[in-house]
């Protein structure tokens, strides 16, 4: 046997030639505002989330208000940090509004993900989140390939089911209201609901009331609108355009009123509230509820615990505002599902904030902070200033 044949021959090895990717971090702070209920995560949806390869750090307590407690998210894979923690990660998930000392704790070039009528509420948060070159993004602006905006019409729908519910049981309460069934029974005339818009929460609230047995009026200006809700909820409900005098009427015999967004901003003055029923319940669902629409009314807010309790020491007429928080969790849920959808694309376009905004325009759209500057039109003119048109950053980046 020659030297050649026992001699051992050279083999490839297999080598290791990049670094393992650092897990992607989310933050889940507590709200410290009294009046946001709404928590955006269920356990179930962080557990998926942490199968798909985030990291995620929540607040002590930040998921009370959803009634969900700390040992759920620990065992669905969420790691306990302090608030500054928490408000350090990569992606930061905060729908009401951010305070000043809050922001200063975020990332340098981190993104929150927030609500706009929260971000709109604090020029000094603005101004440290531009400082910090924080992303931010109005999850209510953020429109899917077909144009639709999921979470806006998601938390919208149930604002329109929340006011109804609420509606029924305050009726029936001896104490806060009459004592009444909405739809009514055999031999007595339902109760009357009366809806301002055609939206998407006109068109909830009018298929829970109808469901109850109630009579609903439907009333806007956007007559291809109110045919698309008349062709979806069928000839039960009475669709009109807001003629003063048929408005009239209907606001003299409405048991309850729900003001929905519709294209021109609705509002109702002292004199027609004067000629409303006594006792009648009143839902503003306007995007801001700022109190323009009813200015003579007292709002409620029923993010509150204690608002209906409270609404019974007014003695004016009374608006209730912000039906959805009252049932924070099917809101936290709803908003889980979208979420797991949106965070799921945030990964799978790479690192960087520009490559995620490149490959989705839905999300530039709801773009209020990037790079330092303010690019939404409404965040800049509370800050007195120019908006910057994102477009010249994407192309720049």
């Amino acid at each position: 046997m020659t030297l050649e044949s026992t001699s051992p021959t050279a083999l490839e090895q297999p080598c290791d030639t990049c670094t393992r990717r650092r897990k992607p971090t989310i933050g889940l702070p507590r709200c410290e505002d009294s009046a946001e209920r709404r928590f955006p995560l269920t356990p179930e949806g962080v557990a998926q989330l942490t199968e798909r390869g985030f990291l995620i750090k929540m607040q002590e307590n930040a998921a009370s208000t959803i009634h969900y407690d700390d040992a759920k998210y620990v065992r669905a894979g969420v790691e306990i940090v302090p608030r500054s923690e928490a408000l350090a990660c990569d992606i930061v998930i905060y729908p009401a509004t951010l305070s000043a000392p809050d922001a200063r704790c975020m990332r340098r070039g981190a993104m929150l993900l927030t609500l706009l009528r929260g971000a709109c509420a604090d020029e000094r948060t603005l101004r440290v989140l531009l400082d910090r070159h924080v992303i931010a993004i109005a999850l209510d602006l953020i429109e899917d390939e077909r144009g639709c905006t999921p979470f806006a019409d998601i938390l919208a729908e149930i604002d329109g089911r929340a006011s109804i519910a609420i509606a029924s049981s305050l009726l029936a309460d001896s104490q806060r209201g009459k004592g009444i069934l909405l739809g009514g029974v055999a031999g007595i005339v339902p109760c009357e609901t009366l809806i301002i818009g055609s939206g998407i929460a006109a068109c909830a609230a009018a298929r829970s009331a109808m469901g109850l047995g109630a009579t609903v009026r439907m009333f806007d200006n956007d007559v291809y609108s109110l045919r698309r809700a008349s062709q979806e909820l069928g000839p039960w409900v009475i669709t009109s355009s807001l003629h003063p005098r048929t408005l009239a009427n209907a606001l003299r015999s409405a048991d309850v009123l729900v003001v929905t967004p519709t294209s021109t901003p609705f509002t109702l003055h002292a004199d027609a509230v004067a000629t409303m029923k006594r006792g009648v319940l009143t839902f503003d669902l306007t995007t801001d509820a700022d109190g323009s629409t009813f200015p003579s009314m007292t709002p409620v807010d029923l993010a509150l615990a204690s608002a209906v309790d409270a609404s019974l020491q007014i003695d004016n007429r009374i608006c209730y505002v912000h039906a959805g928080s009252a049932v924070a969790r099917t809101a936290g849920m709803a908003l889980t599902n979208t979420l797991l959808t949106l965070l799921d694309s945030i990964i799978s376009s790479g690192e960087g904030a520009s490559n995620v905004l490149k490959l989705h325009p839905g999300m530039q759209k709801a773009t209020l902070t990037f790079f330092g500057k303010p690019i939404h039109q409404r965040i800049a003119s509370m800050l007195h200033t120019r908006n910057v048109d994102i477009s010249i950053f994407l192309t720049l980046s």
